[in-house]
């Protein structure tokens, strides 16, 4: 819609859990991280993701930056030297409360065994920010979306809230506190910084959106704007929680070795097919469940007799004309396109999706109307003209979910004459 953006992914690279991957495979951290980062680039690649940097916590401003917060933090009397005695998440590298236990296991890593952990480490003030997050929360709907979720966080931060560790003793593989060397700066604490550090040096914070997996929720929604508020910066206007994908039934996980990585995807249902199944599907609201049957059936109906079809049958009928056709140069600002901005703005790209496929099915509807395959001469030009303007838009409109199909239809149907193609979508058996 032209508004000027700025995408950040990445990787979070310091911690025990990293340094202990390391040791495991016989590789010094730096060496483990930088495989991972490279893989983790490949698959981004492969969904055609965009982005304007990936970002590593291992980068070195990132680690100047993320010191400097600290001090500011500590300057703010936020931080202090206190002894922790309690349970500890490496699956999460989280500690965690007792209550948060379903049947003595985390419920994000119910295979991994919680460790009793005493230690000394660096605190940060959590509690003093008791009533500002109560209060942010409360009258800033928009901070964290869904609602279900804000609701979520509120309660838990009603229930009243302990100040966590921000260092680690025992962890060698981190960012070094900078006035106690003896200690890391605790993975999470750490790892929240880098989109400050980002946003920053881009000249663009505060974040319009933070996305992020429901596990995630309370160290983006509680502990990460108290750290900025303590640091004296804005906080981010929107935190997009959403909720998990599983595979058969199961939450995928490395643990229990179900992991499906895109790149096996694509090599059956293409970049788009995978794009479109995952955006359309997405849990936005709820867990979703996913089978590579529901895969190839959505491909099927959906991109390949669906978005195809259409295309392939109006391109066709238009070459058997041999005709000119007038194609319109459409832009977001066009009246078709404001409902799929509305849901975009409001995060539903599910929603937008099906308004997309709304439209084609309108077209659809039109074509077996009008029967123009029982046309001829300009009659037919003038019942397939308004039927490629229609293409055109929703081409445009496609753009951000499946760009590569998007600029194929847009290429065949350029004009000022329209020629047939290779199937967008070939059927999957």
């Amino acid at each position: 819609i032209g508004d000027k953006t700025n995408f950040l992914t990445g990787t979070d690279e310091h911690g025990q859990k990293v340094e202990r991957g390391a040791i495991e495979n016989n590789l010094d951290p730096q060496t483990f991280v930088d495989q991972i980062a490279s893989q983790d680039k490949q698959q981004w690649d492969t969904l055609n993701i965009s982005y304007d940097r990936f970002f590593r916590t291992t980068d070195p401003d990132h680690i100047i930056f993320c010191q400097e917060f600290y001090l500011k933090s500590k300057a703010n009397g936020d931080i202090y030297l206190s002894k922790y005695e309690g349970l500890y998440c490496e699956g999460c590298e989280a500690f965690i409360a007792p209550d948060d236990l379903i049947d003595g296991k985390c419920p994000f890593h119910p295979t991994i065994e919680p460790q009793k952990l005493v230690e000394e480490n660096y605190f940060f003030k959590l509690s003093k920010y008791q009533k500002f997050l109560e209060d942010h929360i409360s009258q800033h709907p928009e901070f964290v979306v869904p609602d279900s979720k804000r609701q979520e966080i509120l309660a838990f931060v009603k229930r009243g809230l302990k100040d966590f560790s921000v260092s680690r003793k025992n962890v060698k593989w981190g960012i070094p506190v900078p006035d106690d060397p003896q200690h890391t700066i605790y993975v999470w604490f750490d790892a929240l910084i880098n989109y400050l550090t980002y946003g920053v040096a881009e000249n663009c914070w505060p974040a319009d959106v933070h996305v992020l997996g429901k596990d995630n929720q309370r160290f983006h929604a509680v502990y990460w704007p108290a750290m900025l508020k303590s640091a004296g910066y804005e906080l981010p206007k929107t935190i997009l929680v959403h909720d998990f994908f599983t595979l058969n039934g199961q939450k995928i996980s490395k643990s229990l070795g179900n992991v499906i990585l895109p790149t096996e995807l694509v090599s059956k249902y293409s970049t788009d097919g995978v794009r479109y199944f995952f955006l359309r599907n997405g849990p936005l609201r709820n867990d979703v469940d996913i089978t590579l049957k529901k895969l190839t059936e959505s491909y099927n109906a959906d991109l390949a007799n669906g978005l195809g079809n259409l295309i392939a049958r109006v391109a066709k009928l238009a070459e058997q004309t041999g005709n000119e056709f007038s194609l319109p140069l459409p832009s977001f600002s066009d009246q078709q396109f404001n409902k799929v901005k509305e849901l975009l703005n409001n995060f539903l790209v599910n929603d937008a999706l099906v308004e997309i496929w709304n439209w084609i099915s309108e077209v659809d509807k039109q074509i077996e109307s009008v029967k123009p395959w029982k046309l001829t001469g300009e009659p037919l030009h003038l019942a397939l003209q308004p039927w490629i303007t229609q293409i055109v838009k929703i081409a445009t409109a496609l753009q951000p979910f499946l760009p590569q199909t998007a600029e194929k239809i847009l290429d065949q149907f350029k004009g000022p004459k329209i020629s047939s193609a290779a199937p967008l979508f070939p059927r999957i058996k």
